[in-house]
């Protein structure tokens, strides 16, 4: 089996600290280390058949990039060059940071932009999780009453997150491994 490959974009670090949570819990025989897509290629994401990535929101719902601050790139960057790519058989998994009392009008909303463009490039994503527990007026990201993706507000439920990434990993890795 070919192991799961993590990608992350981060500007502050929390998204990077919840890429390597989810890799020390997978362990190395599982995982590859979490990489910041600032720091890849598409080659190197397409080495993987199964793969976790995750995002912060930044603002008004953006993911983040030069136009949010982030100084060497993020999302904002890479997401275009997806559209290049066929990712048919690839199997997404995805995670997203939001803040639900700040922003509760647009909850963890940049969770649906990485959805949009992975299945647009024909990625199956996985992974769905409940939106039970969180307090939030709208998000982009629920679909059919769930989540694209695990939802982490690590700012107002810091001590679910640990709790959370367990639960959701019981779910997404047979999803992710399965043939």
């Amino acid at each position: 089996m070919k192991k799961i490959g993590i990608y992350f974009g981060t500007d502050s670090g929390t998204t990077r600290l919840i890429a390597k949570k989810i890799a020390k819990k997978l362990g190395d025989e599982v995982a590859d280390k979490p990489v910041n897509v600032n720091r890849t290629s598409l080659d190197d994401l397409l080495e993987h058949d199964a793969i976790i990535m995750g995002t912060p929101t930044y603002g008004e719902g953006q993911l983040p990039g030069v136009d949010t601050g982030v100084k060497d790139g993020s999302w904002v960057e890479f997401l275009p060059k997806l559209s290049e790519l066929n990712l048919s058989g690839k199997k997404i998994a995805l995670y997203g940071l939001g803040n639900q009392e700040k922003y509760a009008a647009r909850f963890a909303d940049s969770l649906f932009l990485l959805y949009e463009a992975l299945t647009k490039a024909g990625a199956k994503v996985v992974g769905e999780w409940g939106v039970d527990g969180y307090t939030f007026e709208k998000s982009l990201a629920v679909k059919d009453g769930k989540f694209v993706g695990l939802v982490l507000d690590h700012v107002n439920q810091a001590l679910l997150t640990d709790q959370r990434i367990d639960s959701w990993l019981e779910k997404v890795v047979p999803e992710l491994t399965a043939a």
